[in-house]
């Protein structure tokens, strides 16, 4: 007899949907952009869409980004969220929308490869998971690059000779304007700049300036106070004087996007009376020997700002900022002085948790290390290079000979201000508290009550 099995019939299953992404960028070359971002966005998102085959992801999007910068937000979101397994396509416009180095192309490329996640081009129709995908992107990446480069180029020889011929390439200048030529005056953002080159010549320091310039109602070009870095940008600009220095930096090249000091290795040309000065040379040489000054003398060398033989000598071991002065009033009248890490002041414990060291502390310490009766400010600038604070309670003292000296401490703020005078104020105010308390009838008599329920409460028990 012949054997019947019965096949039972399957629910038919439903391919798996590919989970489709996009990456869209434009850029400011050409001076407009290439492609407009909302169109780029809009196109994918209903491509996408449309297709039943595909799960919408979303469009990554850079705007004003150059392709060859690794620094494109977007882009770096989109690989992280292919590596985290979100994403099984990415589609893109062509091979310049996507990046002009031909080696972080590929490497991207392989790199998704191995995740299994294929990278379509439309503009070249290239699938990275095709057989000659790699081939035909190598090829046609190289052009790409090429492209970049040659486009850099043009732009910077436009540049260059620009500079030959005297014009700048900046045109943006606190205290002037310019109109199509040269720049012009603008009196109100003129006297502030006065105000910063005769105050720092007085004395002042950038951060005392920049409170002033806040006070008297200026503000920088871009936001709403001026900083001590704005302020010694400033003083260090050789415009003020009516004179262009052009090619004072130039880019590394195409790829790395790199500024770098043009120490000589590119032409400068200096066109001298090109515009009205607001200080006089004479003044931005006197500013100029005054910033190296301040800059390299150290202790005592700025008037304008009450160092202590400690500043700019105590190091923070945790994130590597400096330490400065705070001061505190005590009760007494007197000014208690700590040593604070740069960042944990200005960011915070989250950034930094490096506490306060007393600077009567490194003092007794470095009196103890150089074997001296009390602290002697020339001997610790003769002996000591600095002091790191590698962890609370800690510091350690570098001398300019090469020898580390590790000194302990203790905290003895609290137990210190705990004085006997100290102890007898505080129970006088104990005292005063309590006689100042004003006892209702109703309060007298229910504490006499529950006094006489104890009493009463105890008699019995005995």
């Amino acid at each position: 007899m012949p054997k019947i099995t019965k096949i039972e019939a399957q629910t038919p299953t439903m391919p798996t949907k590919k989970k489709v992404a996009a990456y869209a960028r434009v850029s400011l070359e050409r001076g407009r952009l290439i492609h407009s971002l909302s169109a780029q966005v809009s196109h994918y998102s209903n491509f996408i869409q449309n297709n039943p085959a595909w799960e919408y992801v979303g469009v990554y999007a850079d705007s004003g980004e150059s392709g060859t910068s690794k620094g494109r937000g977007e882009f770096q979101r989109l690989l992280a969220d292919c590596e985290a397994g979100k994403i099984d396509i990415v589609l893109t416009k062509s091979i310049s929308r996507f990046a002009r180095n031909t080696v972080d192309l590929l490497e991207t490329v392989r790199r998704l490869r191995e995740l299994n996640i294929s990278v379509r081009f439309e503009e070249q129709n290239i699938d990275s998971m095709s057989g000659d995908g790699e081939l035909m992107l190598t090829i046609l990446a190289s052009f790409a690059q090429e492209e970049s480069r040659s486009l850099s180029e043009n732009v910077k020889w436009a540049i260059r000779k620009g500079f030959a011929d005297g014009k700048p390439n900046s045109f943006q200048v606190y205290g002037y304007r310019w109109d199509g030529e040269k720049f012009i005056i603008h009196p109100r953002e003129a006297e502030a700049v006065r105000i910063i080159f005769a105050d720092y010549l007085g004395g002042s320091s950038p951060m005392t300036i920049a409170k002033k310039l806040g006070a008297l109602g200026f503000k920088p070009m871009y936001s709403d106070t001026f900083t001590d870095g704005v302020i010694r940008s400033m003083l260090a600009n050789n415009k003020y004087t009516g004179d262009l220095e052009l090619q004072k930096h130039y880019i590394e090249n195409h790829i790395t996007h790199k500024k770098l000091v043009n120490n000589g290795e590119m032409p400068k040309f200096l066109v001298t009376d090109a515009h009205e000065a607001l200080v006089s040379r004479e003044d931005f040489a006197k500013v100029q020997t005054e910033l190296k000054k301040r800059s390299e003398g150290g202790y005592g060398s700025n008037p304008a700002i009450n160092n202590t033989i400690f500043s700019k000598k105590i190091k923070c071991g945790n994130c590597g900022a400096i330490f400065h002065r705070k001061g505190r009033k005590r009760k007494d009248g007197s000014t208690f002085h700590t040593w604070r890490c740069n960042i944990n002041d200005r960011k915070g414990k989250a950034h930094c948790p490096m506490r306060d060291v007393p600077e009567d502390k490194l003092k007794n310490a470095a009196t103890e290390i150089l074997g001296l009766e009390e602290f002697c400010e020339e001997t610790f600038a003769q002996h000591i290079s600095h002091i790191t604070i590698p962890e609370r309670f800690v510091m350690v003292f570098h001398l300019l000979y090469g020898t580390e000296i590790t000194k302990h401490w203790e905290c003895t703020t609290k137990k210190e201000a705990w004085t006997p005078e100290a102890r007898q104020a505080a129970a006088e105010r104990r005292s005063a508290t309590n006689k100042a308390r004003i006892w209702t009838p109703e309060q007298r008599k229910k504490i006499s009550d529950a006094a006489k329920a104890r009493y009463a409460e105890k008699g019995d028990k005995q």
